[in-house]
């Protein structure tokens, strides 16, 4: 009795537990509340693991406060030691955030020039560096690992950390290739680790705004959506050739945001692009060539986005979105070092011209992401950014690239289904392999993503009461 008076007042778990046994059993003639307690507490052992999942709400970052982690199993566990890889600007931002964590704690640095390696282990206090990334990935004491390094680099580091049992956070893309990323996703799915994609702009508290608005129907139904994205200054010729175009190394980051907004999977796009800016990237392939770039993408229920980007703006960072809904908009401004203004007879307005570099624009972003899987790995909780986020903002950069290659809408599933696996990590382009017949297509959609993508360690988990029950008592 006393346990019953306890689940009265306390509301936890077991107690609507201990109600379902009690009523299984008074079904079966057995009321002796000693089985009732046993049954309770075995049927609690089964969602020992994995219960958050199960009962809680999936944690959503879109409205995640930023006010600090919330790591209440840090207390009663051993720290979760990490290992970064790449110690260049976006290292050292993540290295600093990782340092601050609760119930983490980096142990070891890399970085192929290793005076760098050397110098972030003295400014953060990490007992070990190289310059070799794999003494971090095969390091008996790390838990996790951040993958910091150049792009070219993302998807073998991935599988090797997976091949160690090693949780990954890594920066996008997991690959340029889409048949990597994929091998790369189920490397980790299947070792049952975690990985989380660092999509940024997702953490960022502008765009969380926009985000919670759409949520709670404050502007009512998603009507439009815009996002644009235009940098202060072109990059150099040699950083746009090879970078795989201005959809895959600029465009896909407002691409993501508009799946982010929309809440769904979109279905179709439509992009075209120009030169106005650096006529000496003309000569480059594809869209290498361009330095200005248009989207329209469509989403369920009649939704759609546009997207513009441009890689110069002579008013500073651009970073902004809007969102037009049934009963209202609401759209974010650009961020600037201060609030000051000025007033003259000539000009009214911001003091300073915005942030005029991604790390000052988005700092808080990266700070943020690093401490969400941060907490993920402290508490054992879903990853809010997943590799599936990360294959699906490749898609919808590969499907803009073509689309504006060949002037036309090109739907998404025509990229997924260029993507053959005879093993979850043994997979390839359908156009690169002499295998398939000619005309030969695999049809999908993000819905079927599961055809080539085998589960992850959270979906794992969330296994149905149901399930469960029988399992254990058939």
């Amino acid at each position: 009795r006393s346990t019953i008076n306890a689940c009265d007042q306390e509301q936890t778990i077991s107690c609507p537990l201990l109600s379902f046994a009690t009523t299984l059993l008074k079904a079966a003639g057995r009321t002796n509340f000693t089985m009732v307690r046993l049954l309770g507490s075995a049927i609690i052992a089964i969602f020992a693991v994995g219960s958050a999942s199960a009962f809680a709400p999936a944690s959503q970052h879109a409205v995640r406060s930023t006010t600090g982690l919330q790591m209440t199993a840090s207390e009663a566990k051993d720290p979760v030691k990490v290992g970064v890889i790449g110690c260049g600007r976006i290292g050292i931002v993540h290295l600093g955030a990782i340092n601050k964590a609760p119930g983490v704690v980096p142990i070891v640095v890399s970085n192929p020039t290793v005076s760098k390696a050397e110098d972030a282990a003295k400014k953060f206090g990490v007992p070990k560096f190289t310059s070799d990334a794999m003494e971090v990935i095969t390091d008996p004491e790390v838990d996790a690992v951040w993958i910091c390094s150049p792009s070219q680099f993302h998807a073998d580091q991935i599988k090797a950390c997976a091949a160690n049992g090693k949780h990954v956070f890594c920066e996008k893309p997991i690959a340029t290739d889409l048949a990597e990323t994929v091998e790369a996703i189920n490397a980790c799915n299947e070792a049952g680790v975690k990985l989380m994609i660092g999509l940024q702009r997702r953490f960022d508290p502008n765009f969380l705004r926009v985000r919670r608005a759409i949520v709670e129907k404050e502007v009512g139904d998603t009507i439009i959506i815009k996002t644009c994205s235009r940098d202060p200054s072109p990059p150099p010729y040699e950083y746009v050739k090879g970078g795989g175009g201005i959809f895959n190394d600029m465009a896909v980051h407002d691409l993501d945001m508009t799946r982010f907004l929309a809440g769904d999977d979109p279905i179709e796009i439509l992009a075209v692009g120009s030169c106005h800016i650096d006529k000496s990237i003309e000569d480059l392939p594809g869209s290498e060539a361009f330095d200005t770039a248009s989207c329209i993408v469509r989403y369920p229920n009649g939704v759609s986005a546009m997207v513009d980007v441009c890689r110069q703006s002579s008013y500073g960072y651009d970073q902004r979105a809007e969102v037009l809904g049934t009963s209202g908009m609401i759209a974010t401004d650009n961020v600037y070092p201060n609030t000051a203004k000025i007033y003259k007879n000539d000009y009214t307005g911001n003091a300073d011209m915005p942030f005029d570099f991604f790390l000052s624009r988005y700092f808080e972003a990266y700070v943020t992401e690093t401490e969400a899987f941060c907490e993920s790995l402290v508490n054992d909780s879903p990853v809010p950014c997943t590799g599936i986020d990360g294959l699906v903002a490749l898609v919808m950069s590969l499907a803009a690239d073509k689309s504006a290659a060949e002037n036309r809408w090109v739907k998404f599933s025509e990229i997924i289904g260029e993507v053959y696996c005879s093993s979850p990590t043994e997979c390839s382009l359908i156009a690169n392999d002499d295998m398939f017949p000619e005309g030969f297509k695999p049809v999908g959609d993000f819905k079927n993503l599961d055809k080539i993508v085998v589960p992850d360690v959270d979906k794992k988990k969330e296994e149905s009461f149901g399930d469960k029950f029988k399992k254990i008592f058939g």
